[in-house]
């Protein structure tokens, strides 16, 4: 049997993900955006922000994940494989993003014809592009 773990843990340790409307509405709002056909990324630095404060300063220097996936990308099937993808395609991107940011991806509707296409490679492959495009690359 395996271990069970806390709480709003992952196994990348903690719960680096925006959850909250207020949150995802700030990023929208406040930060840049950068697009692709098939994705779009917000970014904003978290340095300063009003909300909660972070449990340890070691959470606050890790970047936070929000994803978006409309109706428009397809049923519900398709659209929680597309946040899947979108979400592990991120992860493997993160080491050269700036940390202590919070990011909102964001799929477009041509997003679900790269998943079939090329699945996780796919998407990590033009987040790279967009992180390079964007100046986002640290």
């Amino acid at each position: 049997m395996g271990v069970i773990a806390p709480p709003g843990a992952s196994r990348r340790g903690g719960r680096r993900r925006l959850s909250r409307s207020a949150d995802f509405d700030r990023v929208f709002r406040e930060g840049r955006s950068f697009g692709t056909r098939h994705l779009v990324l917000h970014t904003l630095p978290r340095a300063g922000d009003g909300g909660a404060p972070p449990a340890s300063s070691e959470e606050s220097a890790l970047p936070r994940l929000g994803v978006s996936v409309g109706r428009r990308v397809g049923g519900a099937v398709e659209r929680n494989r597309v946040k899947r993808l979108l979400r592990e395609a991120f992860w493997a991107v993160a080491a050269e993003l700036p940390s202590a940011d919070d990011y909102v991806l964001v799929a477009r509707p041509e997003a679900s014809e790269l998943a079939r296409r090329g699945g996780e490679p796919a998407f990590e492959g033009e987040l790279r592009e967009l992180v390079v495009r964007s100046g986002l690359a640290g």
